[in-house]
């Protein structure tokens, strides 16, 4: 059995895996779903100035708090730079890092500069109190796929959702290069393997990296949002990835 965390992307909190996590739990394996701080229930602290390194720090917290190991660390969407922070800082306590539907970003960048510059000025110029409210699914759309996801769904999780802090997404990630090595996986919702590959030869800045020997590239058809529209799956595939590590922590190819 594997010990997962789960972090969500932007808006969300924990309450976002609910159903990834049950099944995941019915299965056997302990699954520890993440709040980030200044998020839903804890939209309260510690104020305006949480940032990247807060959500990293929450990650490796609940590391060293759980005295959790070989743990298959997934991060969601806009969850990904805290995962990959807390990746590198620990390295000795991951078994294997679970991009959903994102990317990795590299030393030294922030999220939003990996963003078009007209949509990283809009989130900018719209920001609530140095937070970026979810918008309409309209805009959402124009980004990222709302594929599956009815209206219930999508009242839902405007319903729950948290402003985002925009520290999050403009302060810069400090990678030390320890975690460069361990075994990774991409589960690509909103692009088909194929243009994924594409995007990877050609050098796109935010899937060269995953060209590498230690990535394991894998396909979940359905929008952006696969822990809402299509949980049972998502939670089968992150299941068979923890399964797919060599003895010396090597990606299975």
């Amino acid at each position: 059995m594997s010990t997962f965390v789960l972090v969500p992307g932007f808006w969300l909190g924990a309450w976002a895996w609910d159903d990834v996590a049950r099944p995941l739990r019915e299965a056997g394996h302990t699954v520890h779903a993440v709040t980030p701080a200044g998020m839903a229930e804890r939209a309260a602290e510690p104020g305006p100035e949480v940032g990247v390194e807060t959500h990293i720090a929450d990650l490796t917290d609940l590391l060293t708090r759980e005295d959790l190991w070989d743990v298959v660390l997934v991060g969601h969407s806009g969850g990904s730079t805290a995962v990959t922070g807390a990746a590198d800082r620990m390295p000795e306590r991951i078994r294997r890092v679970v991009y959903l539907d994102s990317g990795p970003v590299p030393d030294g960048a922030a999220l939003g500069d990996l963003w078009e510059p007209e949509h990283r000025a809009h989130v900018l110029a719209t920001l609530v109190d140095g937070r970026h409210p979810l918008p309409s699914w309209e805009e959402l759309a124009a980004g990222s796929s709302a594929d599956g996801l009815d209206d219930a769904a999508r009242a839902a999780v405007r319903e729950r959702a948290t402003d985002q802090p925009a520290a999050t997404f403009t302060e810069p990630l400090r990678l030390t290069g320890a975690g460069a090595d361990l075994p990774k996986a991409l589960i690509s919702c909103s692009f088909p393997l194929e243009q994924v590959r594409a995007m990877i030869a050609s050098g796109h800045p935010y899937f060269a990296q995953l060209g590498g020997p230690e990535w394991e590239l894998r396909e979940l058809p359905t929008g952006h949002w696969p822990m809402f529209s299509r949980p049972a799956e998502t939670a089968a595939v992150l299941a068979e990835l923890a399964e797919r590590v060599g003895p010396e922590g090597s990606a299975a190819r």
